[in-house]
């Protein structure tokens, strides 16, 4: 039988967080993690150049976290990875990636903690997310699967074998150090918003590292928290992150892009939404490098 002991003294976790004109979520997220039964761990904010006043409200409320300030939006990827570095210069062992708009159980990390320690080969353990306003709904266990014909991706809702799971989501994934330092951090410039925990996932899998969920970390999840379901930017983001994602890892990608990005095209376009399917455009043109309108980024 699996042990629940952890020697916390052995890693050291940073806790990296993305903020962007959402102090209230970031504060709340705090506030949760005041509650964590692990004790070694440091707790890092990395600030997206965001436009309101969160840097000064969460300096406010919480003095003592690491608050880092980007000059630019460098996207999820690019954001996490100012924490991340931060972080591993600090000496940490492992890295907890966290959405600002989660909230967490006291024993989140430790369950994580726990799952990684019983096999040195597990390069990233998941949480067990929930819905914000449905706890009782869950809203991804831990991660999920990609079908390389439809270019979709899905995520797990029930118990599942760790080796058949193809990503993690980084709404709340756990890094081993090792593992970071084998295969690298988030690609930023292949991946401003979405997929880039798909990317950074087969990476490690490719690289001989196991993917695991920790049934007991229980974490409450806003989902599309930063933009909203139904954002232009969002539908872009999605489809050059799609883009890119299938033609480095599927051996057809004709498939998945065409499928994936041309389905959804069409179907915002039946459904009257123009201006997102333009934007599903856009972002499939920039990931090949066509030069066009720049309105929607």
């Amino acid at each position: 039988m699996k042990s629940d002991k952890y020697d916390e003294k052995a890693r050291l976790v940073g806790i990296v967080l993305l903020n962007w004109n959402g102090w209230k979520d970031t504060i709340k997220c705090l506030n949760s993690l005041r509650n964590l039964d692990y004790a070694s761990r440091l707790i890092i904010v990395v600030d997206n150049d965001s436009s309101d006043d969160s840097c000064s409200r969460i300096e406010s409320a919480y003095p003592g976290v690491k608050l880092l300030h980007s000059s630019v939006n460098l996207g999820f990827g690019g954001g996490c990875n100012i924490g991340i570095r931060y972080a591993l210069s600090q000496g940490a062992d492992c890295i907890w990636l966290l959405n600002n708009d989660t909230v967490v159980a006291p024993t989140a990390l430790s369950a994580l903690v726990n799952h990684m320690n019983w096999d040195p080969c597990i390069g990233a353990v998941g949480s067990v997310l929930f819905y914000m306003n449905n706890s009782n709904q869950i809203q991804a266990w831990g991660g999920g699967y990609v079908n390389f014909l439809t270019g979709q991706s899905r995520h797990c809702f029930t118990p599942a074998d760790p080796k058949s799971l193809d990503y993690l989501t980084a709404a709340s994934i756990l890094l081993r150090k090792e593992a970071i330092d084998s295969v690298g951090i988030f690609d930023e410039k292949s991946f401003f918003m979405y997929w880039e925990d798909v990317d950074l996932c087969y990476r490690l899998r490719k690289a001989g590292w196991k993917l695991d969920v920790a049934p007991n970390s229980k974490v409450l999840h806003v989902e599309s928290g930063s933009l909203g379901k139904k954002n232009p930017k969002l539908y872009r983001y999605f489809s050059f992150s799609i883009v890119n994602f299938f033609r480095r890892h599927a051996r057809y990608p004709f498939f998945p892009i065409g499928i994936g990005v041309g389905g959804k095209v069409v179907k915002l376009a039946l459904s009257g939404d123009l201006r997102s399917a333009f934007a599903v455009l856009g972002g499939m043109f920039s990931a090949f490098g066509v030069k066009e309108n720049d309105h929607y980024w």
